[in-house]
């Protein structure tokens, strides 16, 4: 047994950890992708009705997370409130790792799953641009020092199965080095017998020049105890109710849904006494006759379809109210819906999106700061650095433009906080700026050669 908060025991203990919440991430992964568990039925019942079964799923829970990710955005980073413009520095380093597209894995990811990771490390080919790394929290932990308020970490693991030698790999990250593992992957639960993992001209531990822990948690909906929340935590028994009713009114199609025809006194024997199973053949162009007086016919009442359909929207509504999820959304029905009512259904959702920005910055500010020292570009801002999100409130493009204008005629926004209201990107908004300051240029030279213009009493120019 490896020794109290040694490496090895640090590895370990996360290695479990970690083992926990990836079978809480693929649960959550699994409704998000549709595949939920198949309704019950009775044992017997199972294997004729299963291809019905595989045609019920009909999945709501990838369009809750995927309605509230699509609303987030992040449009740059300020150093503090007395810089209006967003840091390029930074911005250069986010697009260099191509976060400006992956990090809106990374939101999907922790709404999914209820978190995902940011890994920082210094590029040693180029020492402005270090490297940042999305990380799925099926491979990715992290430990906080207790008492912190889940703020300080005190060791991060990443596990990975390395596709050349098919052995397992971990990297231990502690803020006085990297520990690096690696051993056979295990088919039993077992944890690991890990050995250390050479690799050529480094040392172990190899060192950690950031001084802390370099893996950062995105959290979504984060709790103080328990840190990150799936967006789908309290709804997928809902989403079950959803396909269990799928699955009956499906059944009830196949066998109760087309009338069941009926027939008594009809004879068992031909005119000769002998036995007969005569079918009686019906159709559009057919009728049933017969001389045999006791002989009955009818039908019986097909089996109603609508309470399913009820049964399901209710569940469905349950879903939208729940996530704040517009129900135009889930159900796929809107009629005259003016601009305003329409705007009030997707209130709740934008509040949401608004709130979940909230809980990633807690993660995501950290990681920027961490970004800016691999790369030498900490200052006293840093603590005050901020992200700018995108709008989540969809508007046109002409109440946009009007209401920001009106701001700033009015003094109350700035002209780069207009175009910023206005939806301008970060990048727009630096090249509007610099057209505007060549303008400036332009005139100023024109109105200085104006001015060593003289003019005489008949107004020729000299």
């Amino acid at each position: 047994m490896a020794d109290l908060l040694s490496p090895l025991w640090w590895t370990d203990r996360l290695f479990k950890r970690l083992a926990a919440q990836q079978e809480q991430v693929e649960f959550y992964d699994a409704y998000y992708s549709g595949n939920h568990p198949l309704p019950w039925l009775a044992p017997g019942a199972r294997e004729e009705f299963r291809r019905i079964l595989e045609m019920t799923r009909s999945n709501y829970m990838g369009l809750v997370v995927d309605a509230q990710v699509e609303r987030c955005a992040v449009a740059g980073f300020r150093l503090g409130p007395a810089e209006e413009a967003a840091d390029r520095d930074t911005w250069r380093i986010w697009q260099a790792n191509d976060l400006d597209g992956t990090f809106d894995q990374a939101l999907l990811e922790a709404a999914i799953g209820g978190r995902s990771y940011l890994l920082v490390a210094p590029n040693a080919s180029d020492a402005r641009t270090p490297h940042v790394w999305v990380e799925h929290a099926s491979q990715a932990v992290v430990e906080y020092v207790p008492g912190t308020n889940r703020r300080v970490a005190a060791a991060g693991l990443k596990v990975w199965t390395d596709d050349w030698s098919g052995l397992l790999h971990a990297t231990l990250y502690k803020p006085e080095g990297l520990y690096k593992w690696q051993a056979k992957a295990t088919t039993t639960g077992a944890a690991p017998r890990w050995e250390r993992r050479s690799v050529p001209n480094e040392a172990w531990p190899a060192p950690n020049p950031l001084g802390v822990v370099p893996l950062v948690e995105i959290q979504n909906n984060p709790r103080l105890l328990t840190g990150g929340v799936s967006e789908l935590a309290d709804v997928t028994d809902v989403q079950d109710r959803v396909n269990k009713t799928i699955a009956d009114r499906i059944v009830t199609q196949d066998f109760g849904a087309f009338p069941q025809k009926w027939a008594s006194g009809w004879p068992d024997e031909d005119a000769n006494g002998n036995e007969t199973a005569a079918p009686i053949t019906t159709g559009r162009n057919r009728i049933v006759t017969t001389d045999v007086t006791e002989a009955r016919f009818g039908q019986w009442d097909a089996a109603p379809l609508d309470p399913y359909s009820s049964a399901k929207r209710e569940d469905v509504k349950d879903i939208a109210s729940r996530t704040r999820t517009p129900a135009q959304y889930l159900l796929g029905e809107m009629s005259n819906v003016n601009g305003e009512t329409l705007k009030a259904s997707e209130s709740g959702l934008v509040s949401k999106v608004r709130s979940r920005q909230r809980g990633y910055d807690t993660g995501l500010e950290p990681a920027v700061r961490l970004m800016r020292r691999a790369a030498g570009l900490g200052s006293d801002g840093d603590a005050l650095l901020e992200v700018i999100w995108r709008d989540p409130q969809y508007r046109t493009e002409g109440e946009s433009t009007d209401a920001a204008i009106k701001r700033y005629q009015s003094g109350i926004t700035t002209q780069r906080q207009a175009r910023e209201d206005v939806g301008y990107s970060q990048t727009q908004i630096d090249r509007m700026e610099r057209q505007d300051a060549a303008l400036e240029a332009r005139v100023a030279v024109v109105a200085n050669g104006l001015a060593g213009v003289s003019v005489t009493g008949d107004g020729a120019g000299s």
